[in-house]
C-alpha cells in the first residue's frame, strides 16, 4: 500500500463512528494471511535480508508488529499522531515524566492515583524532579503553583478517588500560555468518553489494565502523543529504557479494546442506578460520582465528557465500617483494580492510595470510610441487593 493509499486510509478511519473504529482500526485484518486478529508475533529479533537495507523490525524493544497495531489503535482513538505500548499504566507514567529533567517542577493534581503519588514523592524527587500537589478544580491555585522551573501539569478528572473534576480546557489553555507540556491520565474516562487531545493535552496516559482491556488478564499502559516532536520524544524513551509491552499481552489489550463501547455504555448505566441508590441512604456520609445532580464538578464535565464513566466512591463513615462491608460483600472483587467486567470493590486507603500518608489522604478527602465500587456487567439488582445485605448493621 502506497503512503497516499495509508493517508487516505487514516482519514477515512477517523472518519467511522467511535463503535465502528473499534473494530475496523487498520490492522483488524492481517495483510499476509488475512487472518481475522492481529498475529502475535512472538519474536525477540528479525533476520535482515540484505545489510544494506534493514527492515522495519529489527529487535522488539524498539519495535514489534503486534505492539505497533496496539499502538496505532490507541492513537486512532484518541485523534494524537502515535502511540505507545508499555508494560504496565505505571511504565506509562514513568516513561513520560522522564521527559523533564533534574531542576524541573511539575504541577499535579491533588488527589492523584496513589502510585503516580508514591513515583512523585519517593523516586522523581531524589532526582531532583520537584512536584507540586494542587486542587485543579480552583484554577487560581493552579496558577498560584507556577515557578521559574515549572515544565509541566499532570491531570487526573476525573480524579481518583473523588472523581473532582478538572476544566480541561481552561488548564491546557493556561499551561500553553507559559509553555508548559500538559500530561493528563485518561484511564477513568477512555477515548469513548473523553479525548482530551482534541482540547489541547499534549500527551495523554492510560493504565489499559483497566477499561481499555477490561478482562483483570493483563497489566499494560498507553500513551498518546498530540505531536510528532513529542511521539519522537516519547520513542526514545520507550526504546531507551526498554518499558515495552510484550506482543501477547498487546494482543490481549487489542482484543478487549474491541468490545470498550458496549462495556463501558452497560456499566455506565449500572453506576447511575448505583450512585442514586447510595445517595438516597442515610447510612452513607458521602457519594462522588459525576452523574449525580450536585456533584460540584458535573457541568465541567459534561462539557468536556460525553458519559459519566463506571466508578462510584461512597463514604461508610469509619474504617471499621469499610473493613465489615469489604468481608461482607459476595459478587464484587474485593482486590487492586478497576474497569473489568466484572465489579471491584477497593479500598483506596489500604490499596490504591496506601503509599499516600494518612494526614495527605485525609486533606484530600480520601477517608478511612472510602470505597471505591468500579461497576461492571452483572444486573444491577444483584450488585444492589449483595452491597445492601453487607451495608446492614449486626
Amino acid at each position: 500500500m502506497s503512503d497516499q493509499q495509508e493517508s487516505g486510509k487514516e482519514r477515512s478511519l477517523k472518519n467511522l463512528n467511535f463503535a465502528t473504529r473499534l473494530l475496523h482500526f487498520g490492522s483488524e485484518i492481517d495483510r499476509t494471511t488475512g487472518a481475522s486478529s492481529v498475529p502475535i508475533y512472538q519474536a525477540s529479533t528479525f533476520h535482515h535480508e540484505d545489510i544494506y537495507n534493514p527492515p522495519e523490525y529489527d529487535y522488539s524493544r524498539s519495535g514489534n508488529p503486534t505492539r505497533q497495531a496496539l499502538e496505532d489503535y490507541i492513537a486512532l482513538l484518541e485523534g494524537g499522531v502515535r502511540g505507545f505500548a508499555y508494560a504496565s499504566g505505571m511504565a506509562a507514567i514513568s516513561s513520560t515524566f522522564m521527559m523533564l529533567s533534574s531542576g524541573d517542577h511539575m504541577i499535579v493534581t491533588e488527589d492523584v492515583y496513589g502510585g503516580t503519588y508514591r513515583l512523585l514523592t519517593s523516586i522523581l524527587n531524589r532526582h531532583g524532579i520537584e512536584s507540586t500537589f494542587v486542587d485543579m478544580t480552583d484554577i487560581e491555585q493552579v496558577k498560584n503553583a507556577l515557578k521559574p522551573n515549572t515544565k509541566a501539569v499532570y491531570m487526573e478528572t476525573p480524579s481518583n478517588p473523588t472523581l473532582k473534576i478538572t476544566d480541561i480546557a481552561e488548564v491546557t489553555n493556561w499551561a500553553k500560555e507559559h509553555d508548559l507540556l500538559t500530561i493528563l491520565d485518561n484511564t477513568f474516562m477512555t477515548p469513548y468518553y473523553q479525548r482530551p487531545i482534541e482540547m489541547g493535552v499534549d500527551i495523554v496516559l492510560h493504565s489499559a489494565t483497566k477499561f481499555l482491556s477490561g478482562h483483570s488478564d493483563v497489566l499494560a499502559g498507553l500513551a498518546v502523543a498530540r505531536t510528532d516532536a513529542i511521539g519522537r520524544q516519547l520513542k526514545q524513551l520507550q526504546n531507551g529504557l526498554g518499558t515495552v509491552l510484550g506482543p501477547q499481552d498487546s494482543w490481549l489489550v487489542i482484543r478487549g479494546m474491541k468490545t470498550l463501547e458496549a462495556r463501558m455504555k452497560q456499566s455506565e448505566i449500572s453506576a447511575g442506578i448505583l450512585a442514586t441508590w447510595l445517595s438516597e441512604r442515610t447510612d452513607i456520609t458521602n457519594v462522588f460520582y459525576p452523574g449525580l445532580p450536585g456533584h460540584p464538578g458535573r457541568e465541567i464535565h459534561e462539557k468536556q465528557s460525553t458519559g459519566y464513566g463506571a466508578l462510584v466512591s461512597f463514604d461508610v463513615g469509619s474504617g471499621e465500617r469499610a473493613k465489615k462491608v469489604l468481608n461482607k460483600v459476595q459478587l464484587p472483587l474485593v482486590a487492586v483494580s478497576l474497569g473489568a467486567v466484572e465489579s471491584i470493590l477497593s479500598y483506596p486507603a489500604m490499596m490504591s492510595h496506601a503509599a499516600m500518608p494518612i494526614e495527605v489522604r485525609a486533606e484530600r478527602g480520601i477517608t478511612d470510610g472510602l470505597l471505591r465500587f468500579s461497576v461492571g456487567l452483572e444486573h444491577i439488582d444483584d450488585l444492589i441487593a449483595d452491597l445492601n445485605q453487607a451495608l446492614q448493621e449486626n
